[in-house]
């Protein structure tokens, strides 16, 4: 059966692409999804982190250029999910990723710039739903919110304007999740921060309603 694909973009940088992407994994893997994590950055961040921990959560593989579908199709046969980290600022990477994916999710954090960046992301994954009968879905996902902040509330509504969803489910500003990633980590791992967790639980199980009916959950 053909694997799920996640790609996490956004052509700005620091807006948690990585830590979602790795805490996402690790949220799949514990529901016994088999997951290969996709570095599609030249920087190389994600497998800076997996260096770290030695592929503990999930096996991990660089592909950063432009031949991206035709890379994964030759890697892909083994997995029920590939989640994708992609490039900012680099629109011909994005295209490639937009072009495999099944499910775009866009980190933003509070933040005016982050908003405004998110234009030409935007911009080329409705050019392809234009051609493809609205394929891949794709969704905004709240990074770092500070609750009760005027900000934070009213971001979603800002989001509304580029006419795409924004997950119910987010994240917001604590110290487990930089730390966890700088010792190859998530936050499951030490389970330290339960509200954490909850979040990135939230967050896998409304992807897997999104990609309904598309069963993400692997059957042993």
């Amino acid at each position: 059966m053909k694997p799920n694909i996640i790609a996490v973009l956004n052509q700005k940088g620091g807006v948690g692409k990585t830590t979602r992407a790795t805490n996402l994994a690790h949220a799949l893997v514990l529901e016994q999804n088999r997951v290969l994590l996709v570095d599609a950055d030249p920087q190389g961040s994600l497998r800076d982190w997996n260096e770290v921990n030695r592929g503990a959560v999930a096996p991990v593989i660089g592909l950063d250029r432009e031949t991206l579908p035709k890379d994964l199709a030759a890697v892909s046969q083994d997995y029920d999910t590939l989640i994708l980290d992609g490039a900012p600022q680099i629109a011909k990477l994005s295209a490639a990723a937009i072009k495999v994916a099944d499910l775009v999710l866009i980190p933003v954090t509070p933040s005016p710039y982050d908003l405004w960046a998110c234009a030409d992301l935007v911009d080329i994954i409705k050019a392809r739903q234009e051609l493809t009968k609205g394929r891949p879905q794709a969704a905004f996902v709240i990074s770092r919110a500070i609750r009760n902040t005027k900000l934070s509330g009213e971001i979603a509504q800002v989001l509304a304007e580029y006419e795409l969803p924004t997950l119910s489910a987010m994240t917001t500003q604590r110290v487990i999740y930089p730390s966890s990633a700088a010792d190859g980590k998530t936050v499951f791992d030490d389970a330290k921060d339960w509200t954490a967790v909850a979040e990135m639980q939230a967050i896998r199980d409304e992807v897997y309603a999104i990609l309904q009916p598309q069963a993400v959950r692997h059957v042993a």
